[in-house]
């Protein structure tokens, strides 16, 4: 029985699934291309429609490579994107824009992060989101690698409270964003986008890790990824190369861990006792 796909909700009060498919890594080699479309239509088949790019992935390849594959099936997927920080003037995102719309052979982005904080001050970037809403390219715009601070001052930004996530590092490795900035952001009722959910695969031999999956009768990676999924407000968008690996994350939907798989998850990674600075990789 294929496991129901829970759901987050955005602020606008549409909903995502609470796990997606990320794309870093994606196009960088061309042997690999014909297994990472397969990917992407086994994920989309399973109802992983929510889909993480961003124009910086091999240099815009990534995107060029969900272009092709998304042909004819784009109105299945909610799709996301991201403008480097030095594009990022009022100008120069919306000409990153209409860049990667072309790359994705779309109308449209569902979603536009500002990728990183840069240079260009908050309140051009969010005028340049505004303008693509008005004009129709993007439907909603957020942030990513933004800490508490930088969410407080875009807050006191002209139109900055349409902000509809973060998406940051967290993972069981990297909890710091527990301290303040998760509950910064379910108090702006908006969601956290959970990038490297598996650490990119080094925390999988993790001795902790191997006992609760070998306990659960499921592998180290679905145990991190159902450690996320259990909260509230969480996407997660793991990345994966094969039509394989999307069927082993997407049965992490059904994995249900008990409190003492969490306590020992507690345990062997100890969430944060004070504030400390954001993790990016």
């Amino acid at each position: 029985m294929t496991p129901a796909i829970s759901t987050v909700s955005l602020p606008s009060g549409e909903v995502v699934p609470a796990l997606g498919q990320g794309t870093w890594g994606w196009a960088e080699d061309p042997h690999r291309r014909g297994d990472e479309i397969a990917a992407l239509h086994a994920g989309l088949d399973l109802g992983l429609t929510l889909v993480d790019t961003a124009e910086m992935y091999a240099d815009g390849a990534a995107e060029d490579l969900l272009g092709e594959a998304l042909e004819g099936r784009r109105d299945e997927v909610f799709l996301v994107s991201k403008v480097l920080p030095g594009n990022a003037t009022r100008r120069g995102t919306v000409e990153a824009c209409e860049r990667s719309l072309r790359r994705l052979r779309t109308d449209r982005l569902d979603l536009y992060l500002l990728h990183w904080r840069g240079r260009s001050p908050l309140g051009d970037t969010v005028a340049a989101f505004d303008d693509l809403v008005h004009d129709g390219k993007i439907r909603y715009w957020g942030v990513s690698n933004l800490d508490a601070e930088d969410l407080a001052e875009l807050a006191a930004v002209p139109g900055g409270d349409a902000v509809a996530t973060d998406q940051v590092l967290y993972n069981l490795t990297r909890r710091g964003v527990e301290h303040d900035l998760l509950p910064q952001c379910r108090d702006l009722g908006i969601p956290v986008m959970a990038y490297s959910p598996i650490e990119q695969g080094r925390m999988l031999d993790h001795p902790a890790l191997r006992d609760v999956a070998e306990s659960q009768e499921a592998t180290p990676a679905q145990v991190a990824l159902a450690w996320l999924l259990r909260q509230d407000g969480i996407v997660a968008i793991p990345r994966a190369g094969s039509a394989g690996h999307v069927r082993e994350n997407h049965a992490a939907l059904d994995l249900r861990l008990t409190e003492d798989n969490l306590a020992a998850l507690d345990r062997a990674f100890p969430a944060p006792t004070g504030p400390q600075p954001l993790e990016v990789l």
